[in-house]
């Protein structure tokens, strides 16, 4: 059996997309549930757009997604020798050409065909053929290079997601895979590259699906052995229209600013197009020992915001609770709260424990974790709804026996069942503006662990402030 290499080809124009990350993703788990190989290329052909700030985010985000590489990042651009001496070989072979056309009579001929209800392809005046005499080399014109594609017949290849897909031969033209400064294109490079690096599957978007049979044309050119092809559905927005960088997408690394696990993510984006019966929440080893290539949706799937922020809140409620300390601390130094490294260690972890349950991402946590250390803004309307006169007696019984307590779960539970006693009062009575004045709202978990992990000197403090 041929070895399994796939790769990702990502450029460096912008950053990580989501629907690349999928591609990534399912690229990865496929090598490694076959034990192969999977390979990082940046496709850094486009030099006026690529850029080092695109490269460094697009690395930043596979380290995130944990999508760990075998080989690369390889840079088309430190390939250019390469590219050329397969050029070169074409054009001896006359499977590539010289094409002096400028832009304004390519334009003419489009318009041409286009006036006379045919398809604009390129007329072939610079393709040698046997009795043709070509146009003479006009001076001062810088060539491109095309590749000369069969002109009958038809490409058909067996699409791993999409099944039999047949586009014939008479609907693509001579493609340019050399521009005038002699940079190779994608659709050629990529297949140069795909050779070299023998690269057994690829997993792409659907957009790709009208380069295929210009790719397969090149492959065969090169008696080079072709990849299987499986292009996955685009991602749509909630607006059903394609999610893209230019369509509001944001990118991976926003995600994980944003309070995501990276495992929420990498789950999400697998179920994104692609199932394993009806799992919902899968470990990585799952996704590994599952992801064979079936199961790929041929449909588009849409982007749920409101599903992704379930699929994270089902993370952070299993999460290692100093791994989330450590991330929500993190987030703190955003809201102007920083901690010692000590608290980081034991204490923190203990209020993330108390509070993942209620919270979707770790700048939710943040928030909520932040009333335990920041000083809190108490909203005079909470305060009047919730700290009334009634209750004002109660408060400062319950703030003179928590002076004297020890400060345990324990004993502070039963310093509040004595003071609810004491005052008649049912627990709402009492836990409700205690929470408003220790941490400025209503709604917290059980007040005795809140209490407790507030502290004494602040619980003391803050109720005071009645």
């Amino acid at each position: 059996m041929t070895k399994i290499r796939t790769r990702i080809a990502p450029s460096p124009t912008g950053f990580l997309h989501l629907g690349t990350a999928r591609t990534a993703l399912y690229s990865w788990a496929y090598a490694r549930h076959f034990g192969g190989e999977f390979v990082l290329r940046i496709e850094d052909t486009d030099v006026a757009r690529s850029t080092q700030d695109s490269v460094d985010q697009i690395l930043a985000s596979m380290q995130w997604l944990g999508l760990e590489y075998d080989e690369g990042p390889i840079y088309q651009m430190q390939r250019l020798d390469r590219y050329k001496v397969v050029v070169d070989q074409m054009i001896a072979e006359g499977k590539a050409y010289y094409c002096y056309s400028t832009p304004e009579e390519l334009d003419a001929v489009r318009e041409a065909k286009k006036a006379r209800g045919e398809k604009a392809l390129y007329d072939g005046t610079w393709r040698p053929a046997p009795g043709k005499t070509l146009p003479p080399v006009p001076e001062g014109v810088k060539p491109v290079v095309r590749f000369c594609n069969p002109q009958d017949g038809d490409v058909t290849w067996n699409d791993l997601v999409k099944g039999p897909i047949t586009i014939s031969n008479r609907e693509i033209d001579d493609l340019i895979i050399v521009r005038t400064d002699g940079i190779p294109t994608y659709n050629f490079a990529v297949v140069v590259d795909d050779w070299d690096m023998q690269i057994s599957h690829v997993f792409r978007g659907d957009e790709h699906i009208n380069n295929t049979p210009w790719q397969i044309n090149i492959f065969n050119a090169l008696g080079a052995a072709l990849p299987q092809f499986g292009h996955c559905p685009v991602i749509l927005g909630d607006d059903g229209q394609k999610l893209s960088k230019r369509r509001g997408a944001v990118s991976v690394t926003a995600y994980e600013d944003g309070g995501y696990l990276p495992e929420a993510m990498l789950n999400y984006l697998a179920r994104l197009g692609w199932s394993h019966g009806d799992e919902e929440l899968f470990t990585r080893e799952q996704l590994v020992s599952w992801f064979d290539g079936t199961h790929l949706n041929k449909s588009p799937a849409q982007w749920d915001p409101a599903k992704l922020l379930w699929v994270n809140a089902q993370y952070i409620k299993q999460a290692d609770n100093l791994r989330l300390a450590k991330l929500v601390a993190a987030q703190l130094v955003k809201l102007g709260v920083t901690l010692s490294a000590e608290t980081i260690e034991s204490h923190l972890p203990l209020v993330c424990a108390l509070l993942k349950d209620r919270c979707d991402t770790t700048v939710a946590l943040a928030a909520w974790a932040a009333k335990f250390y920041a000083d809190v803004v108490v909203d005079a309307a909470e305060k009047a709804q919730h700290v009334t006169d009634a209750v004002k007696p109660a408060i400062a019984m319950l703030r003179e026996k928590l002076s004297t307590t020890a400060w345990d779960k324990a004993s502070i539970a039963a310093v509040i069942k004595e003071v609810l006693t004491a005052n008649g009062l049912k627990m709402p009575q009492l836990a409700m503006p205690v929470r408003v004045l220790v941490v400025g709202t209503p709604q917290t978990p059980s007040l005795d662990a809140v209490l407790e992990l507030c502290g004494q000197e602040k619980v003391i403090e803050r109720l005071a402030k009645v």
